[in-house]
């Protein structure tokens, strides 16, 4: 179970390219994300974009945590 929340997260941060000024959103979706993506995603394998592309398709059953999590990081462009 723990390295499906690793492989999840792992996947979330290589698609987001996580950068110097995105460490506090990449905190927020390991912390507010990994039970939805147990939950919503078990299954899926990570990469390609596979994670992210699940939690997009559950929105309305993911957490209000992780919604906001998201949110948040889909408003940062990279540095």
């Amino acid at each position: 179970m723990r390295i499906v929340v690793a492989c999840g997260f792992a996947a979330i941060a290589v698609i987001v390219a996580p950068t110097p000024g995105r460490a506090q959103e990449m905190q927020d979706i390991e912390t507010y994300c990994m039970e939805d993506i147990n939950r919503l995603c078990k299954g899926i394998e990570p990469g390609g974009g596979r994670i992210l592309k699940c939690l997009k398709a559950n929105t309305k059953a993911m957490s209000v945590g992780c919604a906001q999590a998201l949110q948040k990081l889909k408003g940062k462009k990279p540095s």
